[in-house]
């Protein structure tokens, strides 16, 4: 694994198994937050890197795939007051109380209970949690999330995209619950213009409101 600095104060873990698997660490001041954690073997790595750069404060989850929740159990050992938010969309998911959309079989990914629907303001907005603000971009799961870092201008895309020699590409199409969906909430990106947006599975993509005009119409 590798951990690369992206911006200021957010830092991407990378990790290869089959194909790129990436989680996120974001410092603010002495604060840290975990955003993803990756499959099982990444989880201690995740943990370390994050206690290097300050006090753990939370991790939140762009959505529900078990290789997103999989180093979960790692990172919160016995420490049960972390807390852990994800969009409430997808938490019967990953509890296991209903199969994810497009899938047969229930998968028990996590301990119901641990993770809590991150806050929703009157108008359905999320609200931000430390220094990330929560978008809502559904599609490649119901309660899939990307976070953005206004202060960097980098948003954590989680699965919202994929890449490929420097182009935004969908994201994975058999694990997607919703294509049309996933490539509609790409437009969040004609809307914060971000520097940076940083992808699970591939390389991060710079300056994308420049090719995404492009991405919709290709999809």
């Amino acid at each position: 694994m590798k951990v690369i600095k992206v911006s200021p104060h957010v830092y991407k873990i990378e990790a290869w198994f089959f194909l790129k698997m990436s989680a996120w660490i974001v410092k603010k001041n002495n604060e840290v937050y975990i955003v993803d954690t990756g499959m099982p073997f990444m989880g201690k790595r995740i943990l370390k890197e994050a206690k290097k750069l300050g006090e753990l404060k939370a991790v939140l989850l762009t959505h529900g795939h078990s290789d997103h929740v999989g180093g979960l159990k790692k990172i919160l050992g016995d420490n049960h007051t972390l807390p852990v938010y994800s969009h409430i969309l997808d938490i019967k998911h990953m509890e296991g109380k209903e199969p994810f959309p497009g899938r047969k079989k229930k998968e028990n990914l996590v301990t119901p209970g641990i993770v809590k629907p991150l806050q929703q303001n009157e108008d359905g907005s999320l609200e931000p949690v430390g220094s990330l603000v929560p978008y809502h971009t559904p599609g490649h799961s119901p309660g899939h999330v990307s976070y953005y870092h206004p202060t960097d201008r980098v948003l954590i895309g989680g699965d919202l995209f994929t890449s490929k020699r420097g182009k935004l590409k969908q994201p994975i199409k058999m694990f997607t619950a919703d294509m049309r969906q996933a490539v509609e909430s790409a437009k969040i990106i004609k809307d914060l213009e971000p520097k940076v947006v940083s992808i699970c599975h591939g390389d991060d993509i710079k300056q994308p409101h420049k090719q995404i005009n492009t991405y919709l119409t290709m999809n």
